[in-house]
């Protein structure tokens, strides 16, 4: 358990812990006691609960209460849930292993899950999140994660604003770290030799980008088409820590690429964190003393330490264990998006340990030949654009992401795990997964950006996302790698008594033709023409709204009145008012008995959406 930062008497002592953490490893790396000569893979696979129609399932308590395995284990929402993989060596069938294991994993939880009626879904970000889900009866009660949002939010010095322009623009305050969890990553551990970290880890980071930009699969976030991996910009902005008006001060989100290449050792990577950011969280108790552990032969668990890396969040972590007694060091990718499917994931895996360890081998100064500003600049244009991506490459070249990938990439990766000797046959399988994936340009996001359209102007928002959510889980239980799947189609929304579960949200009209009271009914009328209208919002200029004119009254109007009459002579003040949260069964019955023309969706006081008869048809 943790406490907060503001409880600052534990300050003090946790900077001095820290400070002996980090000399304690500066002096196991200097005694040559961190392992090396093991090459291992392991990895954390990240899962969405959702119920049959596909939208978010809060049931993870549910779900833990009834598991026995520890490698299952909660995460920041009610609806997200993370398994824990058994590091595997990479070398002979080690691949395979890890494949086959996530699929015993996986099966665990689907069982465990269906017994409650729902059912699990792999993705960067679930397309059917809604804001609703994200407030905090939401958060799964553990006191870290309500002590990490406190922290968070208060030296944010107030709510978010999230904010993403991609096909799409998505512009929304939110008051508390829950965005985060609409993210799930498929974050792998490759161990390295203390002496080959810094090649490593930058070799990683060269890495990061087109691994990243053939895996990405999260481009839509609240029925917004924004980058092909939404996650992040999402994660970035959900645990930044800086507050506004900073001008040209220069400071680094939590979540983060990095600043420079690492020339020496790990100590640099912990040495830029520990100087940039704040402690968030210190330890009930007090942690271990690394010096003494040391003085007495064992190998120092550097807790301190690690509870602070934990809340520093690069997209590639160095990571500090101990397994078997041994000591060791992993550079942790936290790119890689959940998904699509298994067979995917491991090949994204494979990908990026096979481009590592092959760039380290013959790239051991790298800061050499490429300025670090471009290869952050790569990561955030693959995030962006997946493998539309241009990305600047060594001595100055410039490659469209596709084919640096299939011409210069997947034969670099073929011969980093060739060395490692990674079996032939599975080699092959994997990067062939890459290789077609790349080829025929279908990652996970492109599948989800084709099938909406695909779908455009078939049924509601609502059904389109969750056709989505409901063909992919398909095709993940069939373990087909998405170069291979068919566009969604709404045929495969399954009708179900569920449907009670639906809030208005979920199918509410959020393209709004507004009007405001002092305007004339003759423009009105206009609009409504245009448009083939029944009913406009009236608002103010704060976007509340203050009234609603329909059809109807504007005709009958025309037909009494001068056609300069302003609308709140006409406009019916008191309309109804939901918010997005109102279950749709309500909103129904509200405009039957209300003999509404629409009811006026409502969010901090301001107009989000409008529903009407038009949109009840589709469920």
């Amino acid at each position: 358990m943790a406490t907060t930062s503001n409880e600052a008497q534990a300050l003090s002592p946790f900077a001095l812990q820290l400070l002996q953490d980090l000399a304690a490893l500066a002096r196991m790396l200097e005694d040559g006691l961190i392992e090396r000569g093991v090459r291992r893979l392991g990895a954390e696979q990240e899962l969405f609960l959702v119920e049959p129609c596909g939208n978010p399932a809060p049931v993870a308590e549910q779900v833990l209460a009834r598991n026995r395995d520890p490698h299952l284990v909660p995460e920041l929402t009610r609806f997200n849930l993370e398994i824990n993989l058994e590091p595997v060596l990479l070398e002979g069938d080690g691949l395979r292993r890890l494949e086959r294991q996530l699929l015993e994993r996986l099966a665990h939880v689907r069982k465990l899950t269906c017994d409650l009626g729902d059912d699990i879904a792999l993705c960067g970000i679930l397309p059917t999140i809604h804001l609703s889900d994200l407030t905090l009866d939401n958060m799964t009660p553990r006191p870290r994660y309500a002590r990490l949002n406190e922290a968070i939010t208060r030296l944010r010095g107030g709510p978010l604003q999230l904010q993403i322009t991609g096909i799409d623009e998505l512009f929304v305050q939110l008051d508390s770290i829950m965005v985060e969890g609409c993210n799930a990553s498929f974050q792998v551990h490759l161990q390295v030799d203390p002496d080959a970290f810094p090649r490593s880890y930058n070799a990683a980071q060269l890495a990061a980008a087109p691994v990243l930009a053939a895996g990405v699969n999260a481009p839509v976030l609240f029925g917004k088409r924004l980058w092909h991996e939404t996650r992040i910009a999402v994660f970035r902005q959900a645990i930044d820590t800086r507050g506004g008006n900073l001008y040209l001060r220069e400071m680094s989100p939590r979540v983060h690429f990095g600043t420079d290449w690492v020339r020496e050792s790990v100590l640099e990577i912990y040495r830029e964190d520990l100087a940039r950011f704040r402690v968030l969280l210190t330890p009930e108790s007090p942690p271990e003393d690394a010096w003494k552990v040391l003085e007495q032969g064992g190998m120092p668990r550097l807790e301190a330490l690690q509870l602070f890396n934990g809340t520093v969040y690069r997209w590639n972590r160095a990571c500090y264990g101990v397994s078997e007694g041994r000591p060791h060091l992993r550079i942790e990718n936290r790119v890689l998006p959940s998904g699509p499917t298994p067979a995917d994931e491991v090949a994204n895996a494979a990908f990026w340990a096979g481009l590592v360890l092959e760039l380290a081998h013959r790239e051991p100064e790298l800061h050499r030949r490429m300025d670090f500003d471009e290869a952050r600049g790569n990561f955030i244009a693959a995030a962006r654009l997946g493998l539309g991506a241009h990305l600047a490459w060594l001595d100055g070249a410039r490659w469209p992401a596709q084919r640096l990938i299939l011409e210069e990439l997947l034969p670099m990766a073929r011969a980093g795990l060739q060395r490692a000797g990674v079996d032939p046959a599975d080699i092959a399988h994997y990067l062939e997964i890459i290789q077609q994936r790349v080829e025929s340009r279908q990652t996970g996001a492109e599948w989800q950006l084709r099938s909406l359209a695909a779908m455009k102007g078939q049924g509601s928002r609502a059904e389109r996302l969750e056709a989505l959510v409901l063909t992919m889980q398909a095709y993940q239980q069939e373990n087909r790698p998405v170069h291979r799947w068919e566009p969604a189609r709404l045929a495969a929304v399954r009708r179900r008594a569920a449907q009670g579960n639906r809030r208005v949200e979920h199918v509410m009209t959020t393209d709004l033709f507004t009007v405001q009271e002092d305007e004339p009914l003759q423009f009105v009328a206009a609009l409504m023409d245009w448009k083939q209208l029944d009913a406009v919002p009236v608002e103010d200029v704060r976007h509340r709204p203050v009234g609603l004119v329909s059809r109807e009254a504007v005709q009958q109007a025309l037909q009494e009145k001068d056609p300069t009459t302003a609308v709140r002579l006409v406009m019916d003040p008191r309309p109804i008012l939901v918010t997005p949260e109102t279950p749709l069964t309500e909103a129904m019955r509200l405009l039957e008995a209300r003999k509404a023309a629409a009811l006026l969706v409502v969010h901090r006081e301001q107009l989000v959406g409008m529903l009407t008869r038009a949109e009840l048809p589709a469920l």
